[in-house]
């Protein structure tokens, strides 16, 4: 697929939001999509919080690969910063985030005569799972949710559990992404709109990132034949022709096997791509994680 560039006017509006009121928080919750950590780290988000306090929140924990996401926590750790892994649909790790924020309320106050309210920004690129978490911090749906990006309008001030306030944001995009795999990971995803993408490349794409990474997940969950190894002098075993041909021919069985026909017998490639694309993004294809530490 060409470049993936999607940076609407609101999110423009959204980086001065943020810029604006970061004086008046302690510390950041930043979201990220625990299946792409890399992709949904905004590098505006860094350039923005600075030197401001933030814990690393990696959400959809229970979509993504354990063992890699492990292995996350310990890299973010590893460079200083607080990372915790959460599943907002059942609440696993949002104990343990909880106790991380009020470890730095303590330490925020600790030489403090008078000890004031613990505020908190959070922030995150589009539909990484902020609002899921907002309900879950505030013990009540404060946040709309949608597994649709742009959900978020506005700025709000809530409560959270534990007395302290939380600052919501809507989900930030950059410009533009100097690495064309960091906007196919976050269009994977859902953090782009899929209106704007088409959808049946997008979905080869994936089918390829997963023929080579999860490729008995794509078999099992398909009903696939086993695919035929190959030998190539590339260094990812295929050469890209042929890794492509590879990927529309698996989407083609795929279709074939759900029933994605038009009259005439021809493939319904967007019906198709969709199909894909939403069970990938609802974990029904398996725990998936795109990257992984370098």
């Amino acid at each position: 697929m060409e470049n993936i560039n999607w940076y609407p006017g609101h999110m423009k509006k959204t980086r001065e939001l943020i810029q604006e009121n970061l004086k008046l928080v302690d510390a950041v919750i930043e979201v990220i999509d625990a299946r792409i950590p890399d992709s949904s780290r905004n590098p505006i988000i860094d350039q923005i919080v600075g030197a401001k306090p933030r814990i690393i929140v990696l959400s959809k924990k229970d979509l993504s690969d354990e063992s890699i996401n492990r292995e996350w926590e310990e890299a973010f750790r590893c460079k200083g910063a607080q990372a915790v892994s959460v599943n907002c649909m059942n609440g696993a790790g949002v104990k343990e985030l909880m106790k991380t924020l009020e470890r730095m309320a303590v330490e925020r106050n600790s030489n403090k005569a008078v000890h004031k309210q613990f505020r908190l920004m959070i922030v995150g690129v589009p539909n990484v799972g902020k609002s899921s978490l907002i309900n879950r911090l505030t013990g009540r749906k404060s946040a709309q949710t949608g597994d649709r990006p742009g959900v978020t309008r506005g700025k709000q001030w809530l409560k959270l559990k534990n007395d302290m306030q939380l600052l919501d944001t809507p989900g930030i995009l950059w410009p533009k992404f100097e690495d064309p795999r960091e906007g196919l990971n976050l269009a994977f995803c859902g953090s782009i709109k899929d209106e704007v993408l088409d959808v049946a490349t997008l979905a080869m794409e994936l089918i390829g990132v997963l023929m080579d990474r999860y490729p008995q997940l794509l078999t099992e969950r398909y009903g696939l034949d086993e695919p035929e190894k190959t030998t190539s002098d590339e260094p990812d075993g295929m050469a890209p022709e042929e890794s492509g041909r590879a990927a529309l021919e698996t989407m083609e069985a795929i279709a074939l096997k759900r029933g994605c026909i038009l009259p005439g017998k021809r493939i319904d490639y967007e019906r198709t791509g969709r199909m894909i694309l939403d069970e990938f993004r609802s974990g029904k294809i398996g725990r998936i994680s795109l990257e992984r530490p370098m």
